[in-house]
């Protein structure tokens, strides 16, 4: 049988096991997916063990993203310029591919809800990470310019000057961004996972359609309550469908076959009820 898991520090809360295995019953497929909870130093151990054993694929979540780009034999491009892999797929002479599939997540989720991206300009809150591997697949779906606020401008410079030759892409701190420019707005900061609210002028909102939070919360976010306040109401969006959305990617990976999202959210949003 086909084995599968997700590793990550801590790992109990991981909702990938479910996800996957409502996947393979939706498409017939039969399999095993396992939550490992990998030790902060034996992270490469486990991997090894894992696959030696016959494992096809994991997923990778924090904080072993960046290690698990150094591990790998091959990356694809989304991966290569995320500087991160959250797939892994054992390819059949044994080498493994890594694959960053958060931003292909999102744009999914974004797409799914009707969110018009041709041309789209968007305000890019944070300068991490999930921000990183978003950039790329932001460009790709037809978004004419990203610009990225941080509360560490030089962070936010230099992720705009890495990304420079793949599209328009500028950068300031909280305090500069330029006022009323903005048809998207997503949140890739850790303000929502502290239930912090952003430093962020009202006047950023004034002509978007669209507050995407990649942070996803029963009770909802400080930032999607402050896009709402400035009429934002339409495409109020948590990541929970991001979440689905790239774990749909990271099993066309794996199985060359693609799940549906939606009954797969609409399980998960029951549960969470």
């Amino acid at each position: 049988m086909d084995k599968y898991a997700v590793f990550g520090n801590p790992i109990k809360h991981s909702k990938s096991p479910l996800i996957h295995q409502l996947f393979a019953e939706q498409l017939g497929d039969t399999l095993t997916y396992e939550a490992i909870l990998a030790p902060q130093n034996e992270f490469e151990k486990t991997l090894n063990a894992f696959f030696h054993a016959g494992g096809c694929g994991i997923n990778v979540t924090l904080p072993f993203k960046e290690q698990a780009h150094e591990l790998v034999d091959m990356l694809t491009e989304r991966a290569k310029l995320a500087g991160a892999v959250n797939t892994i797929k054992r390819l059949e002479d044994g080498r493994l591919l890594g694959d960053n599939t958060d931003g292909a997540g999102l744009v999914a989720d974004l797409t799914r809800h009707n969110v018009n991206l041709n041309g789209a300009r968007v305000l890019l809150i944070g300068a991490g990470g999930a921000s990183k591997g978003a950039i790329f697949p932001l460009l790709q779906s037809g978004v004419s310019q990203i610009h990225i606020a941080n509360r560490t401008v030089e962070k936010a410079h230099a992720m705009a000057e890495y990304f420079s030759a793949y599209g328009q892409i500028s950068a300031s701190g909280f305090s500069d961004i330029p006022k009323g420019n903005f048809d998207i707005i997503i949140n890739a900061s850790s303000a929502s996972v502290s239930n912090a609210v952003l430093p962020i002028n009202a006047c950023v909102f004034e002509q978007a359609t669209c507050a995407y939070d990649m942070f996803y919360s029963k009770t909802g976010t400080p930032f999607l309550a402050q896009a709402k306040e400035n009429n934002i109401t339409i495409h109020a969006l948590d990541g929970l469908g991001m979440l689905v959305g790239q774990a749909a990617e990271a099993y066309f990976l794996w199985r060359n076959r693609m799940p549906e999202v939606e009954p797969v959210l609409t399980q998960l949003i029951r549960g969470m009820q």
